[in-house]
């Protein structure tokens, strides 16, 4: 037990420091290539933070284990949420901007309904749904582009807090780029498997694992930005980019482990002889992220008492997957 153990601390590690190393080599070589700043923060760091919850999932997805796929998807967002932006909130509520987060809720809230009728009406994802979801991420995409080109004025601010990157050589930049992405190959494997041992030594089912314990590890990327930006003195600007991964985790994530490996939602958890994952998992990701969005979007600041309630729900949703 002691090996799966040190093995899975082992795998969190590399998904971190390979996800610090991808980023700063594609960032590098973005700027080498004098790609614009807001293609490079639309696209390789968006892109480079989700990159550990991608490859756990596809790892998860080629070996049939839709429990770790399926959790650390949905796992991820209400960490993300009642855990990382909750803390942030708590700690230091503070004003929004409602215009800059108007297309990444709506797109969540779009992809999460997709995503719902899926799981509530046939309890399965075919191939063809995984690359609708994929779609979804492409359409985004392109979207975001196209939205912060029309206003660049929005991104001011953003790009002003930011600092800059220093200068490396261009080795150094390639060396980032593959060995952040070995890195992030070897700890999603090593989470995966050790993840899926652990929860058999414990007999608790692999989609509990892959909703806590996975979807807390491939989100720890988002905490260290969430930390740094309360350091800061900027919690707010945390708060597009959890529902940021948040979105990615429904259309990227879970677009990829389906397409990769079509999956029936788990049934290893049952309350009152129907599907847990149907009538608590589900619910509960909606429910953070209403909390935390319609507030903020209504009023255009975080108040501390949606940090402090999201917390004591993550308390509660995490002990309720194992204890019940």
């Amino acid at each position: 037990m002691l090996v799966p153990v040190l093995l899975f601390l082992l795998g969190f590690l590399l998904l971190i420091k390979g996800g610090d190393w991808f980023v700063d080599g594609a960032t590098g070589l973005a700027h080498r290539f004098h790609l614009p700043e807001l293609l490079i923060g639309a696209t390789v760091v968006s892109i480079g933070t989700t990159l550990p919850e991608v490859m756990v999932s596809a790892q998860a997805a080629f070996q049939h284990n839709s429990g770790i796929s399926y959790g650390n998807a949905i796992g991820s967002i209400i960490c993300n949420t009642s855990l990382i932006a909750a803390l942030t909130v708590a700690i230091r509520p503070g004003l929004v901007n409602k215009k800059s987060l108007r297309l990444p809720v709506v797109s969540f809230f779009i992809a999460a309904a997709v995503y719902a009728f899926i799981a509530y009406s046939s309890g399965q994802f075919q191939r063809w749904q995984g690359f609708i979801l994929l779609g979804m991420f492409l359409v985004y995409m392109i979207v975001t582009v196209l939205d912060m080109k029309k206003h660049p004025e929005d991104q001011a601010a953003e790009n002003e807090s930011e600092e800059k990157p220093k200068e490396t050589a261009l080795w150094q930049e390639l060396l980032g780029l593959i060995a952040g992405a070995a890195a992030i190959a070897v700890g999603a494997r090593l989470l995966v498997d050790n993840g899926t041992l652990i929860a058999q030594a414990l007999g608790v089912p692999n989609s509990v694992i892959g909703l806590t314990m996975v979807a807390l590890g491939t989100s720890l990327p988002e905490l260290v930005t969430a930390i740094t930006s309360l350091v800061k003195g900027h919690s707010a600007l945390s708060l597009g980019n959890v529902i940021g991964a948040n979105l990615f985790n429904i259309v990227l994530v879970s677009g990829a482990a389906t397409a990769i490996s079509p999956f029936a939602i788990p049934m290893e958890k049952t309350i009152a002889g129907m599907n847990a994952s149907l009538v608590v998992d589900l619910p509960v990701m909606f429910a953070v992220m209403l909390i935390l969005c319609v507030p903020a979007m209504l009023k255009g600041k975080l108040s501390r008492w949606q940090g402090v309630l999201l917390l004591c729900m993550y308390v509660g949703f995490t002990a309720f997957q194992f204890l019940f």
